[in-house]
């Protein structure tokens, strides 16, 4: 399987996830649903390990990459809970999906070949998640301050490019599924911190568990599958799949919750699956 495929099943995952933090977060205290999610992820993960036999030692590099890859998990996801509590999708999903382009540097970084045509496809596929999101209708919601809800979105893109540099890195030296153990046990880690030095409460309650453990199933899928392209040709593009998230969110809202799509909508879904098209070939 290429890392642009890989990335395309975590857009998937992270749509339905995404359509589910939006909906749960105005009525279930947030930071206890990213508990339950992460928890659920994490043994999801565990299962895999177990079917696959995928238990080995990590070198120091790698457990390092991991540890500060886990870090930037939990603040990628600290920002998107926060930024879509506080929505609208037609705002956050176009600043959350330009993650690709610090995934890019990075690679450019670490010596990858990038052409122009593959820029410009990279460039298509952000303007077309951009513009389903931004022409999304919204006119019912009372939303907060525009300000809080942008630092929140560009906090969760920042995070999710170091999340998939590291680790990705990590994975091509020591395997993915030890590097993804370890980042997810570092992200809960820190949060049970954090939630306990806060005083926070961490249930969510009975009636929110099922769709919490299916969210995170699904975290659990998308990331597992991001850090796998680590160890394939052209990983970066992995990362540039997977920023379509938002804009499946809306086009599963359409197909499943009867939302409407408008031409202009449609326009840009062609222009960001083109875009996915070009670097497929």
């Amino acid at each position: 399987m290429s890392a642009l495929s890989l990335g395309i099943i975590a857009a998937f995952a992270w749509g339905f996830h995404d359509i589910c933090v939006r909906y749960l977060s105005q009525r279930t205290p947030l930071m206890a649903s990213l508990l339950v999610v992460l928890i659920f992820g994490l043994l999801f993960h565990i299962g895999v390990m177990v079917v696959e036999d995928g238990f080995a030692p990590l070198t120091p590099q790698t457990t390092w990459m991991a540890l500060v890859s886990g870090t930037f998990f939990l603040m990628a996801s600290l920002g998107l809970y926060g930024a879509f509590q506080r929505g609208p999708v037609k705002l956050v999903a176009p600043i959350i999906a330009s993650y690709p382009v610090l995934s890019l540097v990075w690679a450019l970084a670490r010596g990858a070949q990038i052409t122009a045509w593959q820029w410009g496809a990279v460039i298509a596929i952000i303007v077309g998640v951009s513009l389903v999101a931004a022409l999304a209708q919204h006119d019912d919601e009372d939303n907060p301050p525009a300000g809080p809800t942008i630092a929140f979105s560009l906090v969760a893109a920042v995070g999710f490019a170091g999340t998939f540099a590291l680790g990705q890195y990590a994975s091509e030296i020591s395997g993915h599924l030890p590097v993804t153990l370890v980042t997810r046990i570092m992200a809960l880690a820190l949060l049970i911190g954090a939630m306990g030095a806060l005083h926070l409460p961490f249930w969510a309650g009975w009636r929110a568990l099922p769709v919490l453990a299916l969210m995170g199933i699904a975290d659990g899928i998308a990331l597992l599958c991001l850090l796998a392209a680590g160890g394939l040709p052209d990983a970066q593009y992995a990362a540039v799949a997977s920023s379509c998230f938002g804009l499946l969110t809306i086009l599963m809202a359409w197909a499943f919750l009867r939302e409407k799509m408008t031409p202009p909508q449609w326009v840009g879904c062609a222009i960001a699956f083109s875009g996915i098209g070009y670097l497929a070939l």
